[in-house]
């Protein structure tokens, strides 16, 4: 097959080859043209769950305007870096891209707002978590196939939206068929490209909101390691002189991370995907001086950004809607949709529940509150 002669010639030893892939639950047949990560690639493109990732909140919710990032165009921005990495380094390209479009499928609508009040009203059912939420939508939520519930991934694709998780290693007795060792490095690099986007283009949406100003970031320094290189035409319009910071603060983060995992890669001796796993530790990190310049702007976006007033409030507000909703849905079932209301039986009320309101896109939340509102007057 073509594309295991493409494989060959072109991934490094390291890399994770669909040739030897450890297979999905359900055993498929290989197809002739399309390796099994191109296959989950497309599967994913195609679910439900990815559709909908284009009304779900970034930073600002989808109706403060249509310049800022929902989850989808994070996830094709986090796809694009972690492509360029994946290869810079010789990793298998197409795992890494099939990753990067997985990796945010479990959001609930309103970004991490809405998933603090689905782990609050999921608490006593083990609570919520998004990555882990990803994994229940692929392996059982989509619905496209007569032969297997859920998209039936690849081994290497779940182990990565699993590991993805912070809380992964606190609840791997419900995963033991991933184990603890760290997942390859094609997974490591969506996570790093995943910071990188969201650090990089959370500023750039805070800026061209007017939520700060270049004057608060000037002394930044990772806009002082950018603005050294930018044009002075560039200077002369705020558009293009953001456009030119942001983008320069981009491509030396990548720059780093690329030049940094190949000395990680060369200082450990690593030849095989085995190595990377039995190494006890993530190999794709930054020098110290670009993690100390991402460090101090973390800092500064949580103080002002997440935590600016508007944005605060427009979380609050976003809480209360999702969880009116989940209180109603406890007292009335029966408003929930009849695919969902026959599931109860074997899941439970409140895992049904949830798993409606986090495929909610933000406008489908909104609505939905209005008419149980309009409909009841218990919320």
């Amino acid at each position: 097959m073509d594309w295991i002669e493409r494989e060959n010639n072109l991934l490094a030893s390291y890399a994770v080859f669909a040739s030897k892939s450890r297979g999905r639950r359900y055993p498929e047949e290989v197809h002739p043209f399309r390796s099994p990560f191109h296959r989950d690639r497309d599967r994913i493109l195609h679910s439900a769950a990815f559709r909908r990732l284009k009304f779900k909140t970034q930073v600002f919710i989808f109706h403060e305007g249509d310049y800022y990032r929902t989850r989808l165009t994070h996830t094709l921005e986090v796809s694009q870096i972690a492509r360029t990495i994946a290869v810079a380094l010789g990793l298998n390209e197409v795992l890494t891209e099939t990753i990067a479009l997985v990796h945010d499928l479990g959001h609930t609508p309103f970004g991490h707002a809405g998933e603090w009040i689905l782990d609050e009203m999921m608490a006593s059912e083990g609570g919520f978590e998004h990555n882990l939420h990803a994994l229940r939508i692929v392996d059982s939520l989509e619905k496209r196939y007569v032969e297997f519930p859920g998209l039936n991934l690849s081994w290497e694709v779940r182990e990565a939206i699993a590991k993805h998780s912070k809380l992964y290693n606190e609840r791997v007795q419900l995963h033991e068929e991933f184990g603890v060792n760290v997942p390859s490095l094609e997974a490591q690099v969506v996570e790093v490209a995943d910071e990188i986007a969201y650090d990089t283009h959370d500023l750039d949406d805070a800026l061209a909101s007017g939520l700060i100003s270049f004057e608060d970031v000037k002394d930044l320094k990772s806009w002082c390691m950018a603005e050294e290189t930018i044009p002075d035409e560039a200077r002369q319009d705020r558009d293009l002189y953001r456009h030119y910071v942001v983008r320069t603060i981009i491509n030396l983060w990548v720059t780093d991370a690329i030049k940094t995992l190949q000395q990680a890669i060369e200082y450990n001796r690593i030849v095989t995907v085995d190595d990377v796993r039995s190494l006890g530790r993530r190999l794709v990190c930054f020098s110290p001086r670009i993690q100390e310049a991402m460090q101090e702007l973390k800092g500064f976006l949580h103080k002002r950004v997440y935590s600016h007033p508007e944005v605060l409030k427009r979380a609050e507000n976003s809480q209360t809607v999702l969880r009116e909703l989940f209180e109603a849905f406890l007292k009335r079932p029966n408003l929930l949709p009849e695919h969902f209301y026959i599931r109860i039986k074997g899941e439970g009320l409140k895992r049904v529940i949830c798993d409606y309101i986090a495929g909610m896109t933000d406008r489908y939340a909104l609505n939905e509150h209005e008419k149980v509102r309009q409909q009841y007057k218990e919320i």
